[in-house]
């Protein structure tokens, strides 16, 4: 029977894809204790990596929808860092995003929001979070944005 993370991210038609594998010479995430910390993670998405520049070829919502497609990502690193149990998860403690942004696009803000309310929306309380939001010249592979975090869990 899904717990209540499990049911709530299912009420949202959200099914969390299998957590990729790191694309270089770094692991996906780290365990200390009660904490993790999880490794950027890219707006790619079922239907594929999800590239452009805010400000130039994306707009703010097309870039919130990106962010929004890292956080689904990140809940996937969390539960297989929890061995497969997203219930382990207690809560975001912080999140800092990357936007692939024009050089004169100052909404970055409202672009992670795309994550930030995505998480409150799927936990609760449990996904407030402090959070960074800045702007990236570019980001690997042309995304349009990359999102890390770092998350409470049940030990």
């Amino acid at each position: 029977m899904p717990g209540p993370i499990e049911t709530r991210l299912n009420s949202l038609g959200v099914d969390l894809p299998d957590a990729p594998a790191p694309a270089a010479n770094y692991v996906p995430s780290v365990p200390v204790g009660d904490i993790l910390y999880v490794s950027g993670q890219i707006s790619n998405g079922p239907n594929g990596m999800i590239t452009g520049k805010i400000g130039d070829t994306m707009t703010v919502e097309e870039g919130a929808a990106a962010a929004r497609q890292c956080a689904i990502n990140l809940l996937a690193q969390v539960k297989a860092a929890c061995d497969g149990d997203i219930e382990r998860l207690v809560r975001v403690i912080k999140l800092t995003g990357f936007v692939n942004s024009s050089p004169d696009f100052t909404d970055q803000p409202k672009v992670v929001n795309g994550a930030s309310d995505f998480l409150v929306e799927a936990l609760g309380d449990a996904g407030r979070h402090a959070r960074s939001a800045v702007s990236a010249g570019a980001l690997p592979l042309g995304v349009a944005v990359e999102i890390e975090g770092i998350f409470q869990i049940k030990s």
